[in-house]
């Protein structure tokens, strides 16, 4: 577990998608009230458990996409009668009652902010700010590989995936965009939010300029 910021953490776990290595981040809030919200879940070992709950009462688990159901049941057996929740037709891809990310709870008021990414419904994505720390928390929306990988990660990032530079918009979120103006008036108010940081999905963390950067790979993919 490293600490990113103050009453934030972040945890690396391995992922492996049709041979590439995506990785998965799992990122930790606190609150001012002690309880944390734990953003994607993974294969937690039980060392892994022990730290998470050691900062404090866990209060929500979240996963902020529709495709992000890969480590769901995983995480909610490894923290059993917390609260989950998801997007719109989580339930029905996991299998499990899940709680809606909006309207968020009363008790991130003033320290997280959701925001929906609309005009891609197939995916209905969510994105996180972690206010204090001005960190805009992602799924999928951009992935930030390491530009010099190399071999058949290298291969199918740049060429299936299609990511022109780090970090980028993979073509499939691309393709899952069906309301070109929607999905741009829900990331004009994003862009209008005040972060820096931002805490990939997939990928290493962008620690500063990160506001102009994911404005940056919404233009390369065409999207702005």
């Amino acid at each position: 577990m490293k600490q990113i910021a103050e009453n934030l953490w972040l945890l690396q776990y391995p992922l492996s998608v049709l041979g590439t290595q995506h990785g998965r981040n799992v990122t930790v809030i606190r609150l001012r009230s002690g309880k944390t919200i734990l953003h994607s879940m993974a294969p937690f070992p039980p060392a892994d458990v022990g730290a998470i709950q050691a900062l404090g009462k866990l209060g929500w688990l979240v996963e902020a996409m529709l495709l992000h159901d890969t480590y769901a049941k995983e995480g909610r057996a490894a923290f059993p009668g917390v609260p989950f929740l998801g997007p719109p037709g989580f339930s029905e891809v996991v299998k499990f009652p899940t709680q809606p990310l909006l309207p968020a709870p009363a008790e991130w008021s003033g320290e997280v902010e959701v925001f929906s990414v609309d005009g891609a419904p197939k995916l209905k994505e969510h994105l996180f700010l972690h206010v204090p720390s001005r960190t805009l928390i992602v799924a999928d929306i951009v992935f930030n590989f390491d530009p010099n990988e190399h071999g058949w990660d290298r291969f199918f990032h740049r060429y299936i995936a299609g990511f022109k530079r780090y970090p980028g918009m993979s073509r499939i979120f691309k393709l899952c965009i069906s309301d070109q103006e929607a999905f741009r008036a829900s990331m004009a108010k994003v862009l209008a939010s005040d972060f820096d940081r931002i805490i990939v999905g997939h990928g290493e963390v962008i620690e500063s300029g990160g506001k102009a950067l994911l404005k940056r790979a919404l233009e390369d993919a065409g999207v702005a």
